[in-house]
């Protein structure tokens, strides 16, 4: 099925010290990118994925409704940082446009969306986890990216990964996420806490009701 050509976001990334993971390390963390974005696929009013794996340690996939960048974006790294050891990832958003695509891949599409993904990716500083390049990028969108990579490096293992669940679409409940977790409410309370993920979930609702506008 094609993908109609409108504004999207595409994020790109490559495993940090994938070298020194190995890898085994580099395949499960890849894996895990991988099962965050197929999970996108069921957001509502977006779309196919389209994840694809590309120079070993590097990887891609599509947000057919750009406005859930953000959110995306955090998730990736809330799926990496939630296990002990693994390997993290630099993410690049790109926004913007993308031609037709077939198949379940992105290895042959093209579009503004893919080239500020990966320009943007290969610009980005050795120091730096997050960027964002594309249409309708302002300096206050660089700056949300800047504060939320300041503010998720510090979680802890189990920080991120109730982050991970309180941040999905649907908005579960303390409770609920207790109960997927099997760990006590007040838990996930001091988990989220923690994490300052209130103030995270805030910032992405703020986000993605400016950025729909544009969907």
């Amino acid at each position: 099925m094609a993908t109609d050509p409108h504004r999207v976001a595409v994020l790109t990334g490559d495993l940090v010290d994938s070298t020194s993971a190995g890898s085994s390390q580099t395949d499960l963390g890849i894996a895990r990118i991988q099962s965050f974005a197929a999970t996108t696929s069921t957001w509502p009013d977006n779309g196919a994925h389209r994840f694809t794996r590309f120079r070993g340690d590097g990887w891609q996939f599509l947000l057919p409704r750009a406005s859930l960048a953000l959110r995306a974006l955090i998730g990736v790294h809330a799926a990496l940082r939630r296990v002990e050891g693994s390997p993290l990832s630099r993410v690049s958003i790109g926004i913007g446009s993308i031609e037709p695509v077939e198949g379940s891949g992105l290895s042959a599409a093209s579009g503004t969306a893919l080239i500020a993904s990966g320009q943007a990716l290969d610009e980005i500083e050795k120091s730096r986890l997050f960027t964002i390049a594309g249409d309708g990028v302002t300096p206050l969108h660089r700056a949300v990216i800047d504060l939320v990579e300041e503010h998720v490096q510090r979680w802890t293992a189990e920080q991120a990964e109730a982050t991970l669940w309180f941040l999905s679409p649907d908005n579960p409940t303390q409770k609920s996420i207790a109960e997927t977790l099997q760990i006590s409410t007040q838990a996930v309370h001091a988990r989220l806490k923690g994490a300052g993920a209130h103030a995270l979930r805030r910032a992405v609702e703020a986000w993605e009701a400016e950025e729909s506008r544009h969907d």
